[in-house]
């Protein structure tokens, strides 16, 4: 794997954390009650200016963790090792108290437990979680699209079966991978790159609807409102993605104003910025992040220096080359999760404050 390819898979990894955790504070507070509470948004609104990531982050990490694992392995078994590895890494994440899971998450996880295979743990969902992992699928496999789609849909599939959920996740591994190139990208090209992979006609033309909205130089929040989102962006993958690509086509270079502008929307704004700050990260790497999120990310185990350390392993991985998985103390992550499980009540009960 080149330079380039090291550049955005961190930029990928660390751009995912940090969005994560600049929207976090933000998570389901509409547009106007995101403004009042938080007038300006110049840095983390969690923990007196510090930043904690959720269950974005970690998933994402842990994906990343089991392809390491296995990236020696060859063809078809690669992905049957890489995502039972997953599934028992999500297993036992979910011994570790998270905040915040979706329901489809718990369920798919639970299924597991009870003894499901991997290929048969989802359910049928929509929703946007298989989009926040996938990233940096589309870096890592990029030279093989066959496989690249292989590896969307096993990590879709473990906990979400809607093929829209499918499809939005493929997107998000798509426009990271051409993010990855250093070069700005066309609305059209977009489309038409995404038009290869994908058939359906009523996804197609909802993504058609964004690149015609940026063509024409509509503000990413009147694009929001036209697709039912004036309120918010929820976390239906219909919603979320074309507000993620809405942005991320708008805003290519600049990680500070695209990563903003997405929590802006409101609604589910840690996983739309985590999202769009993976693909965006792609391209502007660790050194196009603002510094002052990242050493401001409060974050433990899984710190700003692991999740770097991680990336470069990831990256060294490849192509099938053996690299040891970055490991990280379970206890240490079981106190982590109860501190934060502590804070997000506390912001819990801020939210019933003023001002409204």
């Amino acid at each position: 794997m080149n330079n380039q390819q090291k550049h955005a898979i961190t930029g990928c990894l660390l751009g995912t954390a940090v969005g994560d955790a600049l929207g976090l504070a933000c998570e389901g507070l509409s547009r106007r009650r995101q403004r009042k509470m938080f007038p300006v948004l110049n840095g983390y609104k969690l923990l007196f200016g510090k930043g904690m990531t959720s269950d974005d982050t970690e998933h994402t990490c842990m994906l990343a963790q089991s392809v390491i694992q296995h990236s020696n392995a060859a063809g078809d078994a690669q992905e049957k090792k890489i995502f039972s590895c997953f599934a028992w890494r999500l297993r036992f994440w979910l011994l570790g108290l998270p905040a915040g899971i979706g329901l489809a998450t718990l369920r798919s996880i639970i299924k597991l437990w009870m003894g499901f295979p991997a290929h048969r743990s989802g359910v049928f969902s929509a929703g946007n979680g298989p989009a926040m992992r996938c990233a940096f699928i589309g870096i890592y496999y990029g030279d093989d699209p066959a496989r690249m789609r292989a590896m969307v849909r096993a990590a879709t599939r473990i906990t979400h079966t809607d093929p829209k959920a499918e499809y939005g996740a493929f997107t998000v591994a798509l426009a990271a991978q051409m993010a990855a190139s250093g070069t700005d990208i066309t609305p059209a090209s977009f489309l038409h790159a995404l038009q290869q992979h994908i058939d359906n006609t009523e996804f197609i033309a909802l993504i058609q609807s964004v690149t015609d909205s940026v063509a024409q130089g509509q503000s990413c929040e009147l694009f929001a409102d036209s697709i039912g989102c004036s309120k918010g962006v929820s976390g239906y993958m219909y919603h979320t993605i074309p507000c993620v690509l809405h942005v991320w086509l708008t805003n290519q270079r600049d990680y500070r104003a695209a990563v903003t502008t997405m929590i802006r929307l409101g609604g589910d704004a840690d996983t739309t910025a985590a999202i769009l700050g993976a693909i965006v990260g792609a391209r502007v790497g660790k050194v196009g992040i603002p510094p002052e999120w990242l050493s401001d990310l409060c974050e433990w185990p899984r710190t700003v220096t692991w999740i770097e350390q991680l990336a470069v392993r990831l990256a060294q991985s490849a192509p099938n080359k053996i690299s040891a998985p970055l490991w990280v103390n379970p206890l240490n992550l079981l106190f982590r999760n109860i501190f934060f499980m502590i804070i997000v009540l506390m912001h819990g009960f801020r939210r019933l404050l003023p001002p409204y």
